[in-house]
């Protein structure tokens, strides 16, 4: 049972930083998931796949885990790329623009 410490990601709709997400506690699955017989829907016996905790920072995480004696693991987020260019649509137009336009 061990569970794991992560940031969300910003949605894929989300195109500038925005604010950021709450540092996740969710538990890995001790159970594989099986196909239901009669409905052929998904199911698990493992009911803690069901708890996501969320916390402000990565501290109180850390803390709650080993308070409650709980094997963690902590996945830092990826660096935030700040050299990325901006282009825009209109770019391609620009008569300093290098290189030939073609379609």
């Amino acid at each position: 049972m061990t569970a794991r410490i992560y940031r969300q990601s910003p949605s894929v709709t989300q195109s500038g930083p925005g604010p950021e997400k709450p540092w996740r506690l969710v538990f890995d699955p001790e159970l594989p998931r099986s196909i239901e017989p009669l409905m052929g829907w998904t199911s698990s016996g493992d009911m803690k796949q069901q708890i996501r905790l969320r916390f402000a920072t990565k501290e109180e995480a850390v803390a709650y885990a080993e308070r409650a004696g709980l094997p963690y693991r902590v996945e830092e987020p990826k660096p935030d790329n700040a050299s990325r260019r901006t282009a825009s649509y209109a770019d391609n137009f620009k008569t300093t623009r290098i290189g030939l336009w073609t379609h």
